[in-house]
């Protein structure tokens, strides 16, 4: 299996480590010492669900159906296979499976809710992918990342991931800073997909502002505003555009409108 994944990564041209969008989600969030995320956030759950949609879509395996002559909002829309080819990553072709094997097709909103497993419906419990901030940590810990410690609570004992590589998680976070201050551009267009997915969804995920400890208050207030400007785009309006992805808008559309 790790051959398997370095050989992807190979031959999908990566330097060096290559993250996911769900990994850098969860070194966002992660806390460096404890080596956990907060317990008191629920929304990170839905925002890794949106991350794997906008992986796959990224990497050519699912796009939407077409509208034909008819407009169609992008929650209206159906999640389509493009490719069923294996990502060489677990949770990845996990979901990838389930997309391709659902017949009527769902939509992106549909998808977040069913892999996350907050459905009324008993017979799409199925669906539901567990463990996945415990997965996505081992990843991590493979990569040579996150660690694996046992933390003792007061009535229970955890396994908890204290981060071990912190350029990676630099990286990460200057990423982001970057493409909201140094950096930016005021069309998402132009803008790097990853670098505009990974924001979108660390403010879904209610991380981003993990991002912003380091900065000056001038510049944290610059990239708030900067954010606030991204959130306030419609994401029917940016899906029509050239070059532009529209499962990333419709997962978008899905947290945001």
């Amino acid at each position: 299996k790790q051959w398997y994944q370095r050989r992807v990564a190979i031959t999908a041209g990566d330097k060096d480590v290559r993250l996911t969008l769900l990994e850098e989600v969860i070194l966002v969030g992660i806390k460096d010492k404890e080596g956990y995320t907060s317990f008191w956030n629920d929304n990170i759950s839905s925002g890794l669900r949106g991350a794997m949609l906008i992986e796959l879509a990224l990497r050519g395996r699912i796009t939407l159906d077409n509208t034909g002559m008819r407009k169609r909002s992008l929650l209206s829309r159906r999640v389509m296979i493009k490719s069923d080819a294996p990502c060489g990553d677990i949770l990845l072709d996990e979901a990838l499976r389930h997309v391709k094997e659902t017949d009527p097709p769902e939509t992106c909103q549909s998808w977040i809710e069913l892999l996350s497993g907050e459905t009324w419906n008993p017979f799409k419990l199925r669906y539901q992918i567990r463990n996945v901030r415990e997965r996505i940590a081992k990843n991590l810990v493979e990569k040579g990342i996150l660690t694996t410690e046992k933390q003792n609570f007061v009535v229970f004992d955890m396994t908890t991931h204290p981060l071990l590589d912190q350029s990676q998680k630099v990286g990460v976070i200057k990423k982001i800073q970057d493409t909201l201050l140094g950096r930016w551009i005021n069309d998402p267009q132009r803008m790097d997909k990853r670098a505009l997915a990974l924001v979108y969804l660390a403010q879904a995920s209610e991380v981003l502002e993990h991002a912003f400890s380091s900065l000056s208050d001038e510049d944290y207030d610059l990239a708030m505003k900067r954010v606030r400007e991204l959130l306030d785009l419609d994401p029917d309006v940016e899906a029509c555009k050239d070059g532009a992805d529209e499962v990333l808008w419709a997962v978008v559309a899905s947290f945001f409108k």
